[in-house]
């Protein structure tokens, strides 16, 4: 499978990588994204979705677990929800929600802190870790279905060094 990995000398290089995302996204991927707090998740997401079209604000869903946003893939109407599971205290949570059938073929489903709902949440086809280091931060994006591998094949970026 394959992987990519970079530094972010910056804010601006960590939206120009959300940004880059958002032209390589497809309908049914699952993105997992791992960082301690202050890595740069939601500003991940947040570019994301700004670059996928969506006008609006990008709250981090710390509180409400999950926010849904409507964006447009190729022509199609696609919903990219944004969880965020680290106020849960059990992976049952997540199911109780009624969350893993958000995870389908026509969703796009972006999980930070993926680990709190480990062995019910479904498996991402691209995992994304992030690292603060120095000013920037380091990123490294890894594929782990067909899916996300098609993803990487498309993602076009060149961090600003």
């Amino acid at each position: 499978m394959q992987h990519f990995t970079a530094h972010l000398h910056d804010e601006e290089g960590t939206a120009a990588l959300g940004a880059a995302l958002a032209r390589a996204l497809a309908p049914g991927l699952a993105i997992h994204l791992h960082g301690d707090l202050g890595a740069g998740k939601t500003a991940l997401t947040r570019a994301l979705l700004h670059a996928a079209g969506h006008t609006g604000t990008v709250k981090s869903p710390t509180y409400t677990l999950s926010e849904p946003y409507s964006i447009q893939l190729g022509g199609r109407a696609v919903s990219v929800i944004h969880f965020d599971l680290y106020r849960m205290s059990s992976a049952e949570e997540f199911l109780d929600a009624g969350f893993r059938e958000d995870f389908n073929g026509d969703n796009v489903c972006i999980v930070e802190w993926p680990e709190k709902a480990e062995g019910v949440l479904p498996p991402p086809d691209l995992n994304v870790f992030l690292t603060v280091a120095g000013h920037g931060r380091d990123v490294e994006l890894q594929a782990s279905t067909a899916l996300g591998n098609s993803c990487l094949q498309r993602l076009k970026f060149a961090p600003n060094m």
